[in-house]
């Protein structure tokens, strides 16, 4: 089934710090677009080449600016180191960056479509320069197969004839638009789906509100699907760890911006710590994988209780059956006991309209187990799937846990390699 993803980030001089608080070298805007680009660019503010022509993945990359604007914004390393030069704070925000799940059901032209209508619609249209790359999995690479995604790298200031706007556009910053920016999107996917004759949808909505809904629905398939804990991202960078034989540990970690206490103007400004080891448990991947596991017993259970639901109802659909046919085949057919001469034809018409009665009510008995059935047979189709396809992705993540045969060797020999 097609999965929904569409996060946002701010892309900023700040993003990096060590463990102890101290500042390391600032991120650019200019590496982080040759990497989603891979390509080679030159940070001429830096004095840094940032090379990433040889990395995989990268299908596909382009630059869509407003009509009438400046037509070097379209040169990406221009355009980067200009943004690079506009901000002189150390802890300036460069760029918005916006990562999105592509739907696998659909080709490549058709995903390169579906990113160049939302972007030019929702972002292009606004103002904004957008910087897309679109990704393809490397499955060699330990990559899921069905992961394509695109990166889209957004300006803060508006484009204009003469280049970018001197003050950033502070609108484009509510919550309010972003949350409608993740609707629209599952809209645009939802859209394109159809359009190439595909059944999967994907939903912008918490699993805890799609099962709400499903619950009112009474949709058995969809609350079979939908009771389950949400999984957590983790990044190459922690199971490349595990590979190479160091395990990554969780642990407390300073996010945002530096900002004064509230209510203390004179309060030396600091950052906000975030305790991720109460979020995951110590380590992302060995978490990843309790989720897993649980989302696969709960979901085990749930099919077996249905199992025995149906097991019941099909004796039930066997009872009424043969209840219908008793009543048809009997009694409408007038064989009649304790038969009384002189009230023969009374008898006879009241016999037969309390089998009609019965009958009728034998049939409609019939129709809503049949159908009761048949919701039952399709919920246990979908969860069946479900569970194939949270064994399969728990497979993947337990071959995260494991480190590479090279570094089980070196363990082995006494020596790192």
């Amino acid at each position: 089934m097609a999965i929904y993803h569409f996060s946002a980030q701010i892309l900023g001089r700040n993003a990096k710090r060590n463990p102890d608080g101290t500042r390391r070298p600032g991120s650019s805007a200019v590496a982080a677009a040759a990497y989603r680009a891979g390509e080679r660019l030159i940070d001429r503010n830096a004095g840094q080449s940032h090379d990433y022509s040889r990395r995989g993945g990268v299908v596909h990359s382009e630059i869509m600016a407003p009509p009438g604007s400046a037509p070097w914004l379209e040169d990406r390393e221009i355009l980067w180191n200009t943004v690079e030069a506009m901000e002189t704070r150390k802890d300036a925000q460069l760029a918005r960056e916006f990562n999105m799940a592509l739907p696998f059901e659909l080709t490549h032209d058709q995903r390169l479509d579906l990113v160049r209508d939302f972007v030019g619609a929702h972002f292009v249209k606004r103002g904004m320069v957008a910087d897309i790359a679109l990704h393809d999995p490397i499955p060699d690479q330990g990559q899921n197969a069905k992961n394509f995604h695109a990166h889209v790298m957004l300006t803060l200031r508006r484009a204009t004839p003469d280049g970018l706007d001197p003050v950033k556009t502070r609108e484009w910053n509510s919550k309010e638009l972003l949350n409608a920016w993740r609707a629209e999107w599952a809209v645009a996917c939802n859209a394109a789906l159809e359009r190439a004759g595909k059944r999967n949808r994907v939903d912008h909505r918490t699993l805890a509100s799609q099962l709400e809904e499903a619950m009112a629905r009474k949709d058995r398939a969809e609350v079979l699907v939908l009771n389950r804990e949400p999984e957590i991202h983790v990044g190459p960078r922690a199971r490349k760890a595990v590979q190479q034989g160091r395990p990554p540990q969780s642990r407390e970690r300073q996010v945002g911006a530096d900002r004064r206490p509230a209510g203390r103007p004179t309060a030396k400004p600091r950052r906000r710590t975030r305790d991720y080891p109460a979020y995951d448990k110590g380590t992302r991947l060995n978490w990843l994988e309790k989720i897993l596991v649980g989302n696969d017993e709960r979901l085990k259970r749930d099919l077996l209780d249905m199992n025995r639901r149906f097991d019941r109802l099909s004796r039930k659909l066997d009872h009424w059956e043969r209840r219908t046919s008793f009543k048809t085949e009997g009694l409408i057919m007038g064989k009649q006991f304790r038969f009384n001469r002189w009230k023969a034809a009374d008898e006879e018409k009241q016999r037969k309209a309390l089998a009609e009665k019965k009958a009728v009510h034998a049939r409609k008995r019939l129709a809503q187990i049949r159908a009761l059935l048949k919701g039952l047979e399709m919920a246990l189709a979908l969860g069946n799937r479900r569970r194939e396809t949270g064994l399969v992705r728990a497979r993947e993540v337990a071959g995260w846990l494991r480190p590479s045969r090279s570094v089980s060797r070196s363990r082995g020999n006494g020596r790192q390699r």
